[in-house]
């Protein structure tokens, strides 16, 4: 799946003057070069063609960098929030968190239904499983979220995914300003959660997945700030030191600069 999914990859790049054009001023703005955003090319046709694998096929092979990380969290009795960026493979880090944590604290996910009515059903029936849940991008998915943290449980975001009109604030993102939710910020100032950064790196060749979860003191200067413009830009800080880990696995065609809808 992975060789075919690197074969789209390059398909799509080089037919699509639009996605080829956006790929590579994401990864020029962040001080990227070709060398990145080739790699990168491929990496996103494999994320492409592995979800059909993660959805509906057996478990995948994984291994944990920090999960140590977690215990300590869920140690405390707070909530624990994850933030995954658009980097690696993200359907993985839920997965792997309900297999291994999700039958004593599971998770839920907040997510952006898709717009066909088929792949709606599907992604909802594949993603919801034991020890993981998921919750739309609306009001009552957020109070969905509320609710897990004030009892103890996991959520998950997207922390770059440009939220809608009058829920973000913008903020610097490699050296220019992106729309960015204020939610995550919002989720650890009411004193109900844990934050925690964790993403899931793609092996070559076909050999797994390594989940790695990383703490607050390892990618932000200090705590998070109460102002919500100032809170946006540290996590956006955050989210460039997590891609810096592994540059070619970050979705530089995700259109991050947008205007929000």
């Amino acid at each position: 799946m992975h060789g075919a999914g690197w074969c789209v990859g390059w398909i799509t790049f080089l037919s699509s003057p639009r996605y080829r054009r956006r790929l590579l001023a994401n990864a020029r703005q962040a001080g990227y070069g070709w060398r990145v955003a080739r790699s990168a090319v491929g990496e996103a046709g494999k994320m492409a063609l592995e979800i059909p694998r993660l959805w509906l096929g057996a478990p995948v092979p994984l291994r944990w960098d920090g999960a140590e990380l977690i215990e300590a969290a869920q140690a405390s009795g707070q909530g624990v929030l994850f933030m995954t960026p658009h980097m690696g493979c993200f359907e993985v880090t839920a997965q792997a968190y309900a297999e291994r944590f999700g039958s004593q604290r599971p998770m839920t996910v907040l997510f952006r239904p898709a717009r066909q009515p088929w792949l709606r059903e599907l992604m909802a029936q594949s993603r919801q499983r034991p020890g993981l849940l998921t919750a739309p991008t609306s009001l009552a998915g957020v109070k969905q979220l509320i609710k897990a943290l004030k009892a103890g449980d996991t959520v998950g975001l997207l922390p770059d995914q440009v939220p809608p009109a009058g829920q973000g604030v913008w903020a610097p993102f490699f050296g220019r300003e992106a729309y960015t939710m204020t939610l995550s910020a919002r989720l650890v100032h009411s004193g109900q959660a844990r934050l925690l950064f964790a993403w899931g790196e793609r092996l070559p060749w076909g050999q797994g997945y390594v989940v790695r979860v990383r703490g607050l003191e390892n990618l932000l200067d200090g705590a998070l700030e109460d102002d919500p413009g100032l809170a946006a830009a540290q996590i956006n800080r955050a989210m460039e030191r997590l891609v810096a880990e592994q540059p070619a696995q970050y979705l530089w065609s995700y259109n991050r600069y947008k205007a929000p809808a």
